[in-house]
């Protein structure tokens, strides 16, 4: 069974930053694509970036470009999300998923995912 679990929210002040973790377990994932997705109160489920497991190649939401990066530990079946340069509007719940194949901004295409964590930035 496929489990993703998301840790490393938290409260930060605007322009400082946060790492976000996934775990990913319960199969190999080659040929995914782990992606990130963010929710806001009252907002629809937003694309972040993703990154092909097997290669690392990444891909990002304009909204983030230059601020965020993508990485993963492949030994430990982790993938990252660094948050630099944060503002107020980065506050959502940020969503760890995996889609097999190639990357995909639309969350409808993911198959797994995991239970979010809170990332608040204040003014």
């Amino acid at each position: 069974q496929v489990q993703l679990v998301e840790s490393g929210g938290g409260l930060v002040q605007a322009g400082g930053s946060l790492r976000l973790s996934c775990a990913a377990s319960g199969r190999t994932f080659d040929g995914y694509t782990m992606g990130w997705f963010r929710q806001a109160p009252g907002k629809e489920r937003e694309f972040v970036g993703t990154i092909r497991w097997s290669s690392g190649s990444t891909y990002y939401a304009d909204s983030v470009k230059g601020r965020f990066t993508i990485s993963r530990d492949n030994a430990k079946n982790t993938v990252f999300l660094q948050m630099n340069s944060l503002k107020p509007e980065d506050t959502a719940v940020y969503y760890c998923a995996a889609r097999r194949g190639t990357p995909s901004p639309r969350h409808v295409e993911y198959e797994y995912w995991g239970q979010g964590t809170q990332v608040t930035v204040s003014s």
